[in-house]
């Protein structure tokens, strides 16, 4: 498989190394100061960009019929949009919030909880995030997916960043913090007790890695597909 990477900060340099230990090459390196689109000899792009410029370069791929991965986050509402332009292009997209395996399992973990709490209003809400310092979107795209399960599976209805809530607002916290990998937070609070589920990623292998299986994944497919495809019929 021939990757290109567009996005050659920390995310995309993992990425780099885990193509390679995996027997793929690099076909192109993109990083923000470069506007050559030239994607010749590629299979697939895997995008880690800034929130500003991921909008552009996924298009930019869709067009050129290279198949996209993308982890970026902090661009989310226009998922939608990019997803309507994919499929009239007969293309092919993979969009995840965190492509941690571990984070994909704690992803059903949270869903599974936030039923079973449904009826147990005596217990309050709140979910902690914390990430590097050079991290930009505030909360973390893996924090507003955890949000959203939530209310999608409660009486909760919306959430709010580091404010005060009303009964039902999630309130999410955020702190950029030194080298942090990535730390995700659910925790119901209630005057007698807590109960609290967690991931703490020790490394960005694991999201790089869940990056280059997706690639794996959708190469020879059309369509849109979410992380949940590639776990579902994943071979390490």
């Amino acid at each position: 498989m021939n990757a290109a990477i567009i996005g050659y900060g920390k995310m995309g340099k993992e990425v780099e190394k885990v193509l390679i230990s995996r027997g793929h090459k690099v076909s192109k390196i993109i990083e923000l100061s470069n506007t050559n689109f030239n994607l010749e000899d590629s299979d697939v792009a895997i995008i880690f960009s800034s929130p500003e410029s991921v909008y552009k370069n996924i298009k930019n791929c869709l067009d050129l019929k290279i198949p996209v991965i993308c982890g970026s986050t902090g661009w989310t509402d226009d998922l939608k949009e990019i997803e309507k332009y994919c499929k009239s292009l007969n293309g092919t997209f993979l969009f995840s919030p965190n492509f941690s395996i571990g984070v994909n399992l704690f992803f059903e973990l949270n869903k599974y909880l936030s039923k079973v709490m449904k009826n147990h209003e005596d217990y309050k809400l709140n979910i902690n995030e914390k990430h590097h310092i050079e991290k930009v979107d505030k909360p973390s795209g893996t924090a507003i997916k955890l949000a959203n399960d939530i209310i999608k599976n409660s009486n909760y209805s919306s959430w709010i960043l580091d404010g005060n809530t009303t009964k039902n607002d999630i309130n999410i916290d955020s702190f950029r913090e030194g080298n942090e990998k990535g730390f995700h937070e659910i925790k119901y609070t209630s005057k007698n007790d807590e109960i609290t589920i967690s991931h703490n990623a020790k490394n960005r292998f694991s999201f790089a890695l869940g990056s280059v299986l997706s690639a794996e994944y959708i190469i020879g497919k059309k369509g849109v597909f979410t992380i949940n495809d590639v776990i579902n019929n994943i071979k390490i």
